[in-house]
């Protein structure tokens, strides 16, 4: 039967043949599935756990080497170990751990923190590449350089905006240097950096725009659409909060560098990476544009292997091993991994797993792609 392992498959538990989204249920998810590899794969990855989660404290304290102004302020949730699903035709083939479990996704929320901008994009309120400024007033975009920033630099990771959010100015950030291809002082667009309290900035704006807590909106117009759990939730610090016109909203971060971020279950993440797989439609619904998918999926100019917050795989840059087809979510150096790709039909999210390029690589040569 459809959706069902066949002989020969392993079942590796309980959620195994879920359907995720019933309008795919005409494709067989196993055709052409080697499964013993699937299961070697999937076995394996359970046996690669990260350590110290439980102490998510401790955890976070020694992952961070910004030089000053550590603090955690926003708040943390403890792991329990590697979990995950693999998904094909919308229905799971393996998976391992308890894929219900919510877990901090760190900076895999930047890719959903661009699937909000998504909705703000078809809601006519967000032009990619108009300045910020145009649609909001924030004093962050005020000055030359913030009135030159455009939505497409926050999201992209290229605005080059400097500046204090939330007690965290951007120069503490020790990520921004590590990839060498920031233009310091530069303009807009004219280098690139990874700047948690830059994507910070991105939340805020999006907020203002939209005029609602973000986790609001995703909730109402992707996770309910989409069927997810009501165990998901989004967080910020114990500081960021935007007052519009008499009404306090919260504004949450777009990772977990500080504490705080989404946290999301293996189960609904891979319901994420199924809605931007079938480009936005879910059981004959259009919940985000072709035009924005599209658009998260194009390269950065100045850093190819980077879209609207999701990292692209073309030359290999991010996965050397894995398929040059896929687009992934991921953070704390990918231990949180939302793989989606187009040319299998598949997706994984594996959470707080070592080594997840095997699992990507071993999985991809398991299932086949399209002719």
């Amino acid at each position: 039967m459809t959706g069902e392992p066949k002989p020969g498959h392993t079942v590796t538990s309980r959620y195994d043949a879920q359907v995720l989204e019933d309008a795919d249920r005409a494709a067989d998810p196993w055709a052409g599935v080697d499964g013993a590899a699937l299961a070697r794969a999937v076995r394996a990855q359970a046996g690669r756990p990260v350590t110290g989660i439980d102490d998510m404290a401790s955890y976070l304290a020694r992952q961070v080497s910004d030089t000053s102004h550590r603090e955690v302020v926003g708040p943390l949730l403890d792991g329990a170990g590697a979990s995950g699903v693999v998904v094909r035709h919308g229905t799971v083939l393996a998976s391992w751990g308890d894929p219900t479990r919510p877990e901090m996704a760190y900076s895999a929320t930047k890719s959903v923190l661009s699937l909000v901008a998504g909705i703000a994009h078809d809601d006519g309120l967000l032009r990619l590449d108009e300045p910020v400024s145009a649609a909001i007033d924030l004093p962050q975009f005020a000055d030359d350089h913030g009135r030159a920033i455009t939505w497409r630099h926050l999201l992209d990771q290229t605005s080059q905006w400097e500046g204090e959010l939330w007690s965290k100015p951007t120069w503490v950030d020790a990520q921004s240097t590590r990839e060498g291809t920031e233009s310091p002082g530069g303009p807009p667009g004219a280098g690139w950096a990874y700047n948690d309290v830059r994507v910070n900035l991105t939340a805020l704006a999006l907020t203002v725009l939209l005029r609602r807590a973000l986790p609001e909106v995703l909730r109402e117009r992707v996770m309910l659409p989409v069927g997810a759990s009501d165990t998901w939730s989004w967080h910020g610090y114990s500081t960021s909060f935007v007052d519009l016109e008499g009404t306090r909203l919260p504004v949450v971060s777009g990772g977990a560098h500080w504490g705080g971020g989404l946290w999301i279950n293996a189960l609904d993440l891979a319901r994420l990476g199924h809605l931007c797989l079938r480009r936005g439609r879910w059981n004959g619904h259009q919940v985000l544009s072709l035009r924005w998918i599209d658009a998260l999926w194009t390269p950065c100019p100045v850093k190819p292997e980077y879209g609207l917050s999701w990292w692209l795989n073309d030359h290999r840059t991010v996965w050397p091993t894995a398929p040059t087809t896929g687009r992934c979510a991921r953070g704390n150096a990918g231990t949180h991994t939302l793989w989606v790709d187009p040319a299998r039909d598949l997706v994984i999210a594996s959470r707080w797993g070592g080594d997840v390029e095997t699992l990507l690589t071993e999985v991809s040569a398991a299932v086949p792609s399209r002719p």
